[in-house]
């Protein structure tokens, strides 16, 4: 009944929710046989994929069951599910409020979703919840993956211990929990065989991944990035997210690791050692200057960005001047800024917030302005030079055009051929732009050169 049945999956969020969705739909056409669609009105399933990391998730999740409870009074048959962390975070509120809703699911469920789903099908349960947090288990029933992609994402590890006041990831992902290092490696070669030459690294706290090897050895961070970067057809390696107060000297000397690519996202949150200690974000300013210090020696030009929270309950101007301080002095070339909103059960949500939102948008924009240039000035020093780009597809917004990173995880535009697609090319960078950048492929510069 299920087999050639289609499903959507709309994903809000992070890059680990569209790691997750990818999972999802591998689930569903390994396991039942279903096949995806791009288009909701085809589908036999909707799936909502969601975040509740910023301000307002649940008023977007409602907002799009809205949509799609149209489309169910056309299709009473048509299932709806709920997934990720708003659904972690919700549960059966979800239903309450929207009773078009047949299934909902947490972010370490998505391997439990083809027997719900026959649950609602066969045995004609009228809802189906199941968002507990059971550990490694997710991972040990995920089929691989089968799609053929010049680069693909690998998750380590789930969750995160850290508890700062302001973060719902502990409440709605779990506490920090590593998969097997064999596990990882056995994935990797299968994401190799499917034509992958670079690999993300993927976690909330990735270099807090500690694990054991077959000979029940301690395997760290850096351990895992080198034993990867061995494996036979790997040519360049990613990972994020991290966090400073895992970010040991093992890991800055794996920098010297040239499979590593040269760029870093370390998030700072604050350049204010008291609404650091306020955010219990348990590091300091000076020792996060440190590790950029050290990382810098080895790699002086490193792509380095970061996020921030402005308007945290209690930042006077002053500490709002200090984060402006501390961005001028490390000069990072790109950031994620956001206005604190408060998250449900976290608890910086008890604080009282006193800082009015006509100031918080004041300070963004300041932020912004002074991310947006450094961000720049790093990107025009990229003019004129060669850089070796895995090209990854056709532009989205020209069809003439393809695209790739280069090895500082720039975004290169440039004319070539298709069958550039999933190789290494080097890219003369010709024009610098805020988000990207435009070039030619070298051969093609030197002929060029030759006829001139």
């Amino acid at each position: 009944m299920l087999e050639n049945k289609k499903f959507f999956i709309q994903t809000q969020g992070c890059q680990m929710n569209e790691y997750d969705s990818d999972r999802l739909g591998d689930v569903l056409q390994h396991n039942l046989k279903m096949m995806e669609t791009n288009n909701p009105e085809d589908a036999d399933m909707l799936l909502l994929n969601t975040c509740s990391i910023r301000e307002k998730a649940q008023e977007k999740v409602f907002h799009q069951l809205g949509r799609w409870k149209k489309l169910k009074i056309k299709k009473p048959n048509l299932l709806i599910a709920v997934g990720g962390c708003v659904a972690s975070q919700e549960g059966k509120k979800i239903r309450s409020r929207s009773p078009e809703v047949d299934i909902i699911f947490g972010p370490q469920t998505i391997h439990r979703l083809p027997k719900m789903i026959e649950n609602i099908v066969y045995k004609r349960k009228k809802i189906e919840i199941d968002i507990n947090f059971p550990e490694i288990e997710k991972f040990d029933y995920l089929p691989f993956s089968t799609k053929s992609a010049p680069t693909a994402c690998l998750s380590i590890m789930e969750g995160c211990s850290k508890y700062c006041t302001f973060c719902v990831v502990p409440y709605t992902r779990g506490e920090e929990v590593n998969r097997r290092f064999d596990d990882i490696l056995c994935e990797a070669n299968s994401l190799i065989k499917l034509g992958a030459k670079e690999i993300t690294l993927l976690g909330q706290n990735v270099n807090a991944y500690r694990s054991l090897n077959n000979k029940k050895q301690h395997v760290s961070f850096s351990d895992l990035i080198r034993y990867i970067s061995h494996i036979k057809g790997i040519e360049r390696i990613r990972y994020s997210t991290s966090h400073p107060v895992d970010f040991t000297d093992d890991l800055i000397q794996e920098h010297h690791n040239t499979k590593l690519a040269n760029n870093l996202h370390l998030p700072v949150q604050s350049g204010s050692d008291f609404i650091l200690s306020r955010m219990k974000r348990k590091h300091t300013v000076l020792e996060y200057k440190n590790i950029i210090k050290k990382v810098r020696k080895i790699r002086p030009d490193i792509n380095l960005t970061s996020d921030f929270i402005v308007g945290y309950p209690g930042e006077s101007d002053y500490q709002f001047q200090q984060t402006l301080d501390f961005i001028e002095e490390l000069n990072f070339s790109n950031a994620y800024s956001f206005i604190y909103s408060p998250r449900p059960g976290t608890p910086a949500s008890f604080e009282k917030d006193n800082i009015s939102m006509d100031t918080k948008k004041k300070r963004l924009k300041n932020l912004q302005e002074l991310i947006k240039n450094q961000s720049l000035s790093y990107a025009k020093k990229m003019l004129d030079t060669k850089q070796r780009v895995l090209v990854e597809g056709i532009s989205v917004k020209r069809n003439n055009e393809l695209y790739g990173r280069s090895d500082n995880n720039k975004v290169i535009n440039f004319n070539a051929g298709t069958k550039h697609i999933g190789d290494f090319v080097d890219i003369y960078i010709t024009e610098v732009r805020l988000n990207s950048l435009y070039g030619e492929v070298i051969d093609t510069v030197e002929k060029k050169k030759a006829c001139n």
